[in-house]
């Protein structure tokens, strides 16, 4: 008799003994809408960091990455209904066309995991930016993959109004020169890069929250590709990032303004 309970108690569902799943990293997916909105289908990406039950992160919505909304998120895990809810805020910039509106969306997700795919399933809702008007609604189903779609485009978050640029050549000075553009106007011409940095200036605060920095390849140099070392100035913070442009790619980064940027 013992043996009999003893096996019947093992196929019993253990109850409250469910863990969160780990949902940090990059999530990945798609949005139809069958009537309005600026395009017929377009990507969303979630960047989820955790803290217990608390979730946090940034999203994007595009079709491209010059063409997209970035928006920060708060929520929680409810780990009695395995479910995630989401609540994006403010847009803290985008560049979409000037007849587009984002739209404020809120998630109720659930995690699943078949083999080694991880995807996040549910519905979303919203309203349109500075409005009371609702979004169409719609389901949406979110794969976990490895990199962020705007993993070549560094982005910094800021909330100092003057950031100082300092470009210098990578290594060997090998005669590469360079254009600076922000956000499509010219700033730096035609200049060579050396040991002793190009210096230039831009402004983010709340009259300018979004700035793209932009380096184009006016050569190659000796030592193709054109590198450049970037030291970003912002308050007491600083970042040093490599850029690499060729005679058909060029090199950005974005800045961003977050007035709690230097608390973190």
């Amino acid at each position: 008799m013992k043996k009999s309970l003893l096996y019947l108690l093992l196929l019993l569902p253990v109850f409250g003994l469910a863990q969160t799943p780990n949902l940090n990293g990059i999530w990945k997916g798609t949005l139809t809408q069958n009537a309005g909105g600026c395009f017929p289908k377009y990507f969303i990406e979630l960047q989820i960091q955790t803290r217990g039950d608390s979730i946090m992160g940034a999203s994007y919505h595009y079709s491209d990455i010059t063409n997209y909304v970035k928006k920060k998120f708060n929520g929680m895990y409810f780990s009695t209904v395995e479910k995630l809810h989401l609540n994006e805020g403010g847009v803290q910039t985008f560049r979409i066309p000037p007849d587009c509106v984002p739209c404020i969306k809120n998630y109720v997700l659930r995690y699943y995991r078949v083999g080694n795919e991880e995807t996040l399933r549910g519905e979303w809702n919203g309203k349109v930016m500075n409005t009371d008007a609702p979004c169409q609604p719609g389901n949406l189903i979110l794969t976990r993959v490895a990199e962020s779609a705007f993993r070549e485009i560094p982005e910094i978050e800021v909330d100092t109004g003057r950031i100082r640029l300092d470009f210098y050549d990578n290594a060997e000075v090998d005669g590469d020169s360079i254009s600076v553009l922000v956000n499509s106007k010219v700033l730096l011409s035609h200049q060579k890069l050396n040991h002793q940095p190009l210096t230039t200036w831009i402004q983010v605060d709340l009259q300018n929250k979004f700035q793209e920095v932009e380096m184009q390849a006016d050569n190659l140099g000796r030592i193709p590709p054109n590198t450049a070392l970037l030291v970003v100035t912002a308050g007491a913070k600083s970042y040093r990032l490599l850029l690499t442009a060729t005679d058909s790619k060029s090199a950005k980064v974005r800045f961003i303004y977050d007035a709690g940027a230097a608390a973190r």
